[in-house]
């Protein structure tokens, strides 16, 4: 049923406005940086971890995710043009696009584990029972559990600034991380890694600060305070030897020895982090030939299978259960995500693949077209599945190109040539 103004306008509902007034601010907060941009925590953002999160986040934002309707054997039957499958596909929010918006979740999960996907703009009540027409979504961070509610972080883009509030589970998607006890537990490989990455970073920090580390060994003991003092006089007189001269020179006495401590320290620092990196990435099911883009096309099947898969599937079943209600899915409707399996495929491999498809009636012309890019043929036998090195019967031909064409066939000529 279209709706009309008057019933959006009186059936509108809005997740920060339908709710008590808590703190209401007369005024909008600006920002040099776009607030709502996510932000890794946990010391993330100075290791390698990041580019793994981002790998993994730019491939599930690739998939296609759809509001679809099945048919009767629960196959994909066609897509429903619904306002929930236009978050899904093109518009999440007024800052997000459908891709940002499904990058923004992963990197969200990977970071806190769990993560919620807010309706924030909807036609109904999403708190009550019944249908909800779902307008736009966002990522929030969960602060406080409760037992049937959540408190999370949002952004809203009515102030421009992140508001905390209350929410039942039963309205917005909680996505908890399938790779949870490798990623976030505490003592899991990922965070085992970090804590080295962290280390190594602050070893470097240390070596390339610009002290000097030397040991000067004076001849003479200082035991007592007088040659203590001694010494301490000799050492800023060198000091001020190498922060006053151009080059850094500084002159020493015969009988004095110098050893500088600066120099590097063997250890298996580095031979542990290549160790935890190859463990995360077998647990992962990723290799560094996915990562730097050589990947075979089994390894790619392998990563799609056991990392890209199953993080998809935890995202649409829980878009499924909470933002689908029971009659819409006894309907046949659903939400399900396709991967292009074409993208992988090689331009030299393409012209068999397309006639294998086309000739075992798989894929029409016009759908191979599409995937290489081309625009549709206006031929009406290129929209249907045909085997084109086969002779089609009379009646074959009289569907696709209708009875007077059939005709011209059947007495092999034009008008124009006779």
């Amino acid at each position: 049923m279209e709706l009309t103004l008057t019933t959006r306008v009186k059936n509108a509902w809005n997740t920060f406005l339908n709710k008590n007034p808590i703190n209401n601010d007369n005024y909008y907060a600006g920002s040099y940086y776009r607030p709502d941009r996510v932000r890794l925590t946990r010391g993330n953002e100075r290791s390698i971890v990041t580019s793994i999160f981002n790998r993994i986040a730019l491939d599930i934002a690739s998939l296609d995710i759809c509001h679809c309707r099945l048919d009767e054997n629960d196959r994909f039957k066609s897509v429903i043009n619904s306002s929930l499958n236009n978050c899904l596909t093109l518009e999440a929010n007024i800052d997000q696009t459908s891709r940002a918006f499904y990058q923004d979740i992963v990197l969200s999960m990977f970071d806190e584990g769990c993560v919620a996907v807010v309706p924030v703009d909807t036609i109904g009540n999403p708190n009550e029972p019944g249908s909800t027409d779902i307008i736009t979504m966002r990522t929030g961070k969960i602060i406080t559990w409760y037992p049937t509610y959540v408190t999370v972080e949002l952004y809203n883009d009515r102030t421009g600034k992140k508001e905390q509030i209350d929410l039942p589970k039963s309205s917005i998607a909680i996505i908890e991380n399938p790779l949870y006890s490798i990623m976030n537990e505490p003592n899991s490989t990922l965070q085992r890694l970090i804590r080295k990455l962290v280390l190594l970073d602050s070893i470097d920090e240390q070596s390339g600060s610009g002290k000097l580390d030397l040991i000067i060994q004076l001849p003479y003991i200082v035991k007592s305070e007088l040659r203590r003092q001694q010494a301490e006089q000799r050492r800023r007189d060198i000091e001020k030897q190498l922060s006053g001269s151009k080059y850094g020179i500084a002159y020493t006495d015969g009988t004095e020895k110098i050893t500088q401590l600066n120099r590097p320290i063997e250890n298996n620092l580095m031979k542990q982090i290549e160790y935890l990196t190859s463990m995360l990435y077998s647990q992962l099911g990723i290799t560094q030939a996915v990562m730097d883009g050589t990947a075979d096309e089994k390894t790619m099947i392998n990563y799609y299978s056991r990392t890209i898969e199953p993080i998809a599937s935890v995202l649409v079943d829980e878009f499924k259960r909470k933002f689908l209600t029971k009659t819409a899915r006894t309907q046949g409707q659903s939400i399900l995500f396709f991967r292009d399996p074409f993208k992988l495929v090689p331009v030299s491999q393409m012209g068999d693949l397309a006639d294998k498809f086309t000739r075992n009636e798989i894929l029409s012309s016009n759908e191979v077209r599409q995937v290489i890019g081309r625009k549709p043929s206006d031929d009406p036998k290129a929209d249907q599945l045909v085997n084109s090195n086969i002779n089609q019967s009379n009646e074959t031909n009289k569907e696709i190109y209708g009875e007077q064409n059939n005709k011209i066939i059947k007495e092999g000529g034009t008008d124009s040539e006779e």
